[in-house]
C-alpha cells in the first residue's frame, strides 16, 4: 500500500469535520487514486508538533486554522517546500490570493480552494475546469448562509433582523460575532474570489463594494411581498463596457429569477456566458461537514494532478458606477404635493418610477415606489435630494431590485 501524508491546520468546526471524514472515506480514496489517504498530525494555535516536523512529514497541507497569519505564512512555506495545498480560507484567498497563486506556479504544486466559497457547491471547479473554455459574461449569486437565512426568517415568518439574527446563532447559521457576515464583508471576499478566477484579473478585497443587511425592516419585506418581490444579499461580477464590476448588496428579485426560490441557509451562483446562457448551482452553503466534504474533495483533486491558478493575462479595469433599478421606501408627512415633489426631483436627475405603493395616513403615511434601471449615481443624487425634504419623517431606505428572470 502507498500512503499520501496529509497534515491539517487547524481542528475546529471544518477541520475536526475533515479529519472524521478522511479516516472515514480513506478506503474510498484509495480505490479512486491508488493511494490511501493518511493523517500525518494536526496543528492547531495552541497543540501539536512544531509546524516545520509536520510538513516534513507531510505531502499535503489543509489550512483550516483560518485568519490570515500563520496561515499565509504556513501555505506558502509549504508550497515552496514542494507540498500541494488546500485551503477553506476566502479572507487569505482574497487578499493574498495573487501572492499564493504565483507561488503555486513557480514550485509546481497545487493550490485547490472550493471550500472557501459557497460550502459544497462546486462552483470553483466549474469555472477553472468545466468552463474553462468560455467567455463569462456575469457570476452572481447567493454565497452567504447566514444572511440568507435571516432574510428567509423575516419574509417567512415576520421576525425583525435582530431576532432572525439570534435565531440563526441558535441553530447554528450564524457566529458568536455575525459581523463579517451581515455587513457583507464575507461575501464580498467570496466574489473578489470568484472574479479572479472568471475574469482572469486580479481583485482584491478592498476593491469589493460591498453592503450588509442590518438596516433592512420588516416591513420592507411586506411591501416586497406587495410588488412581487424578494430579499437576497446578492454578489456580483460582471463585465461592463470592457471593464469589470465586482459588488455586494441586498437586491429585490422578481419569482423568475434562478435565485429567487434559494432560501434558508442554502448558496446559489449563476454564471452567464454567450456559450452556455445560464448555468445555476445551488446547495448548503455553511457548517462543518458541508465545508469539509468540499475540502476532502480538493485533497482527491489534488492527489490526481495536475490542476493550478493560471496567471491573470486579463487585467480589466474595475468600475464602480452601474445601471441597477431600486426599491425605495419613503415615511412621509400626509400633506399633499409630497408625492409629486419626489416624482419631480427623481426626474430631474433622469429616475423614472415604475411602480408606487401609498400607505396609512398621517404619521404613518408612506410611499414606496420601485423605479427603473437607472446609473447608480443619478438614483443617489436624487436620493440626497429627496432626503433633504421637510416631508420626510426619516431617512429613506433604498434597495437594488434585479430585473432579470429566467425562463
Amino acid at each position: 500500500m502507498s500512503e499520501f501524508r496529509i497534515g491539517v491546520l487547524g481542528r475546529g468546526t471544518v477541520g475536526g469535520a475533515f479529519v472524521t471524514l478522511l479516516e472515514r472515506h480513506a478506503s474510498r480514496i484509495e480505490r479512486i487514486t491508488g493511494l490511501r489517504p493518511v493523517l500525518a498530525g494536526v496543528l492547531t494555535r495552541r497543540t501539536g508538533p512544531p509546524f516545520e516536523e509536520l510538513l516534513e512529514r507531510s505531502e499535503l497541507i489543509v489550512e483550516l486554522i483560518g485568519g490570515i497569519e500563520p496561515a499565509r505564512a504556513w501555505a506558502l512555506e509549504a508550497m515552496r517546500a514542494g507540498r500541494h495545498v488546500v485551503t477553506a480560507n476566502k479572507q487569505l484567498l482574497s487578499q493574498y490570493g495573487e501572492e499564493l497563486f504565483a507561488t503555486a506556479r513557480d514550485h509546481g504544486v497545487q493550490l485547490r480552494f472550493e471550500g472557501a466559497v459557497a460550502g459544497v457547491v462546486p462552483v470553483i471547479r466549474v469555472l477553472q475546469e468545466s468552463l474553462a473554455g468560455a467567455r463569462i459574461d456575469r457570476v452572481h449569486g447567493i454565497v452567504n448562509g447566514t444572511t440568507n437565512f435571516i432574510l428567509s426568517e423575516m419574509a417567512r415568518a415576520g421576525l425583525s433582523y435582530e431576532a432572525a439574527l439570534v435565531e440563526a446563532q441558535r441553530l447554528g447559521y450564524a457566529e458568536a460575532d455575525p459581523a463579517d457576515d451581515v455587513d457583507g464583508r464575507d461575501a464580498a471576499a467570496k466574489m473578489a474570489i470568484l472574479a479572479r478566477l472568471a475574469f482572469d484579473t486580479p481583485v482584491h478585497l478592498d476593491q469589493v463594494r460591498y453592503e450588509g443587511i442590518e438596516q433592512i425592516a420588516p416591513d420592507d419585506l411586506e411591501y416586497a411581498r406587495e410588488l412581487g418581490l424578494g430579499l437576497k444579499l446578492i454578489g456580483t461580477a460582471e463585465r461592463i463596457d470592457g471593464r469589470l464590476s465586482v459588488r455586494v448588496h441586498p437586491a429585490f428579485l422578481y419569482p423568475g429569477h434562478p435565485l429567487a426560490s434559494i432560501s434558508g441557509p442554502f448558496n446559489a451562483v449563476t454564471v452567464e456566458s454567450p456559450e452556455i446562457t445560464e448555468i445555476t448551482m445551488s446547495g448548503p452553503g455553511a457548517g462543518g461537514p458541508q465545508t469539509a466534504t468540499a475540502v476532502l474533495g480538493d485533497v482527491v483533486s489534488a492527489m490526481i494532478p495536475p490542476a493550478s491558478a493560471p496567471k491573470a493575462t486579463e487585467p480589466l479595469e474595475l468600475v464602480d458606477d452601474v445601471v441597477s433599478s431600486f426599491y425605495l421606501h419613503l415615511e412621509v408627512a400626509d400633506e399633499p404635493g409630497v408625492l409629486a415633489t419626489v416624482a419631480q426631483l427623481l426626474a430631474t436627475h433622469g429616475v423614472s418610477v415604475k411602480s408606487v405603493v401609498q400607505k396609512g395616513l398621517a404619521d404613518q403615511a408612506r410611499l414606496v415606489m420601485v423605479v427603473h434601471p437607472v446609473l447608480e449615481s443619478r438614483f443617489y443624487g436624487a436620493l440626497a435630494e429627496i432626503a433633504a425634504l421637510a416631508a420626510l419623517r426619516s431617512p429613506p431606505r433604498s434597495i437594488r431590485v434585479l430585473e432579470e428572470e429566467f425562463s
